[in-house]
């Protein structure tokens, strides 16, 4: 006699075998509507500015709209923590630079930064510009810790919002050198830049994609930049660390992903996509003029970088004592 299955088991069977077929078709067919990419800062910085960029080639390349939706507020956590709450099917993406990598050592957050989410891949690397005011009257590192030491409390620096990238290096650069320096926080890089170009605070530490065309144009002036050698978009523009404060060292970064339980085929597709898209001539060109390299690595790559840079950054918060204010 042929056996037979119960129809308990048969259904089940069954129902296991339409759920992996559907997940096999939609992620064939993705994306077929509107992807949103949400941003945790506010507009006119350079998170809002790569996010942009990966979105007009990726919606080239897939035949979709894909628009940017900023959430802003709480140092990148309130648009974090809406986003890991999201249909997980690949319609929803998000782009995250260092600040999301440093709250995880700054306070108890609304989400687990590893497995609440699904890295996609890291976009790319970069650094960030020491800059200030032309009328403040200091041209190198040495002459701008000269000023600090002779002004304490007096100089002011702004940033995208407490706890994030520039802020902690504000924080980082006091502790090395013994200065003491008044922290304004803003919204985000957008609105820190413009009180940096009206002259509202002294310095900031910027993000080369969104300083170069200031500093070029005479509005900011570069008096030095934050990465482990010079960036190849101002190699005119010394690091911090050579100039005068060793082991002074502050990288950037961009990392695309989505919220955790988004089917592997899609990630698979949106990573293979999104490499694509950083090894085409325009869009690399396009990031060589913003001091960006691009990266392209595979999701595992990206979760372990993520995974290093939380690691990286709890000791230097505990040292230089930075706190969300």
């Amino acid at each position: 006699m042929k056996s037979r299955k119960p129809p308990v088991l048969a259904a089940a069977v069954l129902s296991a075998s339409l759920g992996f077929t559907a997940t096999a078709c939609d992620a064939q067919v993705y994306p077929s509507k509107t992807i949103r990419m949400v941003v945790p800062i506010g507009a006119g910085g350079g998170t809002d500015s790569m996010a942009r960029l990966i979105a007009q080639r990726l919606s080239e390349q897939l035949g979709v709209t894909i628009f940017v939706e900023n959430r802003p507020g709480a140092g990148t956590v309130i648009g974090t923590e809406y986003f890991s709450k999201t249909t997980p099917d690949g319609y929803t993406l998000m782009t995250v630079a260092p600040e999301f990598s440093i709250q995880p050592n700054l306070r108890k957050l609304p989400y687990d930064p590893i497995k609440d989410f699904s890295f996609i891949t890291q976009l790319t690397s970069g650094q960030y510009f020491l800059t200030t005011h032309p009328t403040v009257p200091v041209k190198t590192v040495q002459q701008f810790l000269a000023l600090a030491k002779a002004r304490p409390g007096q100089i002011t620096f702004g940033s995208s919002g407490n706890g994030s990238a520039n802020h902690l290096a504000g924080v980082m650069l006091q502790h090395m050198t013994g200065t003491k320096m008044i922290h304004v926080p803003y919204k985000s890089a957008g609105p820190a830049g413009a009180a940096l170009i009206g002259g509202e605070i002294d310095f900031m530490f910027s993000n080369v994609a969104s300083a170069i065309a200031h500093v070029r144009s005479g509005r900011l002036r570069a008096i030095a930049s934050t990465g482990p050698k010079r960036t190849p978009v101002a190699p005119e523009v010394p690091t911090i660390a050579e100039s005068a404060v060793p082991g002074f060292v502050v990288t950037g970064f961009f990392i695309m992903m989505a919220p955790a339980g988004t089917p592997r085929e899609i990630i698979a597709k949106l990573n293979a996509e999104s490499v694509k898209a950083l090894q085409s001539t325009a869009l690399k060109e396009r990031l060589a003029t913003l001091g960006l390299e691009p990266v392209g690595n595979s999701p595992e790559a990206a979760t372990t970088f993520i995974q290093g840079e939380i690691a990286k950054w709890a000791p230097v918060v505990k040292a230089a004592g930075a706190k969300n204010d």
